[in-house]
């Protein structure tokens, strides 16, 4: 059913001045759904994301959050949205448990009772403590991962969460967004360019491409695509091959 999309985009577009940054891109995702935005650097990932969240306005297009027009219920509809935009900031001579704190404050009263709650559900009480002058980059996109979840939000937008990590790092990160779904029903929209890691952890990827979503893949064509000898790497740069000229 229609009304069953957490978030849809219609005709989305944004210029900025006279360059085209992202043109007619149509997401829908259903609830508990980890889709995964995949794109070369510049692609329209970021501006895309923004878009979503409310920090950029359309240049065209429409984005439906809990079936309400975001442009027509400002607030209403991006109240139900956590995020992790770039690299997550905090202040590095203050603990985890105290930049979370701070930050609930913004949302008032329930987000600040929800502290000791997302520290355990990003699994960082053990680090609450500690500066985060003294975190690992791993411990770093948890708690801005926590961070996202202060406001208890239906939807969660990460931009590139697992970019700069050890491969243990990545696979704890993808674990933990995988958990958060299956165990309390999120849903995720992940940029990256790391493509190993979305074919791992997302349900479906979209590829944009010149600020275009030209391709979508469901678990199922990712299988089949597995099956023939491939790899989601080989039809990513089959489909934008034309960028990858000088390489």
């Amino acid at each position: 059913m229609e009304n069953n999309y957490i978030i849809k985009t219609e005709g989305l577009s944004k210029k900025f001045k006279d360059k085209q940054i992202i043109s007619d891109i149509n997401v829908k995702l259903r609830k508990g759904e980890i889709y995964g935005l995949l794109g070369l650097n510049g692609a329209g990932k970021t501006t895309t994301l923004k878009l979503m969240l409310g920090f950029l306005k359309p240049t065209e297009g429409k984005i439906y959050i809990n079936n309400k027009l975001v442009q027509s219920h400002k607030g209403e509809g991006t109240k139900f949205i956590g995020a992790m935009i770039e690299a997550p900031a905090f202040y590095e001579n203050l603990t985890g448990r105290k930049n979370l704190q701070i930050i609930a404050e913004l949302y008032g009263k329930e987000a600040v009772e929800r502290v000791d709650d997302v520290l355990h559900l990003v699994e960082m009480e053990d680090a609450a403590e500690k500066k985060v002058s003294e975190y690992s980059m791993g411990m770093k996109q948890r708690l801005g991962i926590g961070r996202a979840f202060l406001n208890n939000p239906d939807l969660v937008i990460l931009d590139e969460p697992t970019n700069g990590l050890d491969p243990y790092g990545m696979k704890s990160i993808r674990e933990l967004i995988i958990k958060l779904t299956q165990n309390h029903n999120k849903t995720f929209v992940i940029s990256t360019h790391l493509l190993h890691e979305a074919e791992m952890m997302c349900n479906r990827v979209g590829i944009i491409h010149n600020g275009r979503l030209i391709e979508e893949f469901g678990v199922e064509e990712m299988q089949r695509i597995k099956a023939r000898g491939g790899s989601l790497e080989d039809t990513f740069i089959s489909l934008t091959k034309e960028e990858r000229k000088y390489a």
